[in-house]
């Protein structure tokens, strides 16, 4: 610029430093133009530059001062959406880990305090009635023997075919509730394989194995240390076969055994989830908050409920380690 011109100039600068110092909501200090003194083009160029200097200075500590300042809290928009708790968090987790599917999930984080609320009863009841046995977790201890095993006998609703067939006896009570109300329905439940210890596990799974080889054996047999028959609490009914389903006694089961308590543990078409093909014979005794739990929450299939239980226990267990 010429040598004339810096006053206006400053007066522009001075102007917009005032603007950014409001923006900043910083004190302002005084900022008025200083005459220009009647030198010659050198000096004046150089007393120019120096006023321009000051002047850029001040105004990176007034943009400084505005960046630092903390953006104000927009508490609208922080109860429309919250910040997650870490029981938000923790239940997040355990359905990720569960491997729970989005459609079973959602309805789970939509309704969560209702579902906590189903939960708590849950968790401080018996831990064998929820304890997760499968294919990729044993029964710990291995060699697991109940302490409440119960014989039956044809003396209550029920039927066995021999006898020494035993059932924890929570599970042997339920039984016979739930076979009195079949019976006054004109049904009569066979109870036909019920508690098998370790050994005796292994035994039926070395005889699956040798009869029909290994991969179709590990689709209906469980390897010792593995089968839910171990915990006391599993009957298998009426003919251990694919035609229990049609048969009167299957159709009542499949109607009626959730309200005594009594899960199906391998329901069709869940194979790829559970390990093993449809057995429309095996159920589990759970109680019948679980049982509620099951169904109203993981669509009537036990291994989801089990699965979300064991991973939610588990990050407990971390959180307070």
């Amino acid at each position: 610029r010429k040598a004339a011109q810096p006053p206006e100039d400053l007066e522009r600068i001075a102007r917009f430093l005032r603007l950014a110092q409001k923006c900043a909501q910083i004190v302002p200090c005084p900022l008025t133009p200083v005459p220009y003194p009647a030198v010659d083009r050198e000096r004046s160029v150089s007393y120019t530059g120096g006023m321009y200097g000051v002047l850029c200075a001040a105004l990176a500590v007034a943009l400084g001062a505005a960046c630092a300042r903390p953006a104000p809290r927009n508490t609208a928009v922080e109860a429309a959406f919250p910040a997650p708790s870490p029981e938000d968090r923790r239940l997040r987790a355990a359905l990720d880990a569960a491997d729970i599917p989005p459609a079973v999930a959602q309805p789970i984080l939509d309704r969560k305090a209702a579902f906590l609320d189903a939960l708590e009863p849950i968790l401080v009841e018996d831990p064998y009635l929820r304890v997760l046995v499968d294919k990729k977790h044993p029964i710990e201890p291995l060699r697991y023997r109940p302490d409440d095993l119960y014989e039956l006998t044809n003396e209550g609703a029920f039927r066995v075919p021999r006898a020494g067939m035993l059932l924890r006896y929570p599970a042997a009570v339920a039984l016979n509730e739930m076979a009195q109300a079949a019976r006054a329905d004109g049904i009569t439940l066979v109870a036909s394989s019920t508690w098998r210890d370790y050994d005796y596990q292994a035994a039926v799974y070395a005889r699956n194995v040798a009869q029909n080889g290994r991969e179709t054996a590990d689709r209906e047999s469980a390897r010792p240390g593995h089968s839910q028959h171990q915990l006391g609490l599993v009957v298998d009914f009426g003919s251990i076969s694919d035609q229990f389903a049609d048969t009167a006694a299957g159709k009542w089961m499949a109607a009626h055994a959730g309200a005594f308590g009594w899960s199906l543990s391998f329901p069709p078409g869940q194979e790829a989830l559970t390990g093993y093909r449809w057995e429309s014979w095996h159920y589990r005794y759970v109680g019948k908050k679980l049982e509620r739990f099951i169904d109203d929450w993981f669509d009537g299939i036990q291994q989801y409920a089990l699965q979300f239980i064991h991973e939610w226990e588990s990050l407990e267990r971390a959180r307070k380690s």
